[in-house]
């Protein structure tokens, strides 16, 4: 049997057991550089249990709904935030962890302006760019020792919006 996934709109509230959603929505915070630019502070919480922050270029290849969910991974050592650079949506898999099982998989559709951060240990998707070309900054724990765990699903599961 296969489950179907609607992708839902992201929003702060609806991803907040996950991780945080990087955005400029509201208000700024502040305004900084002579008043010309407008800080909205501290958007994410990056957790490392050792090691440093690091930033990494991702280039992730361009996929499309519906698409087939085979497994998520988590990283137990650092949270992990995906700045897209480009102004393009991309899918964003998370699921809730039950007993170190990923669980009741979710989708959801960023929009144009919108990243996001992982919680340290969140089950999460891979990168998945919607559109080319598929570049991302990414902040995530470098130092040594494994930060990888893989999870692959003997339930198929179909993403859709």
């Amino acid at each position: 049997m296969t489950l179907r996934i609607k992708a839902e709109k992201l929003t702060a509230a609806a991803f907040a057991p996950y991780g945080d959603v990087l955005d400029a929505s509201g208000e700024p915070d502040k305004l900084i550089n002579q008043g010309r630019c407008g800080r909205f502070h501290d958007r994410a919480t990056l957790d490392f249990a050792d090691g440093r922050a690091g930033v990494s270029i991702f280039k992730g290849e361009m996929e499309t709904l519906p698409l087939s969910l085979e497994m998520v991974e988590r990283h137990p050592e650092g949270s992990q935030a995906f700045v897209p650079m480009s102004a393009d949506p991309f899918l964003v898999v998370v699921a809730r962890d039950e007993a170190g099982t990923p669980v009741e998989p979710k989708a959801f559709l960023t929009e144009s302006g919108q990243a996001i951060n992982f919680h340290r240990g969140t089950w999460h998707g891979v990168l998945t760019p919607l559109s080319e070309p598929g570049l991302f900054a990414v902040v995530d724990r470098i130092g040594d020792g494994a930060n990888l765990e893989e999870h692959w699903f003997d339930q198929n599961y179909i993403i859709e919006r």
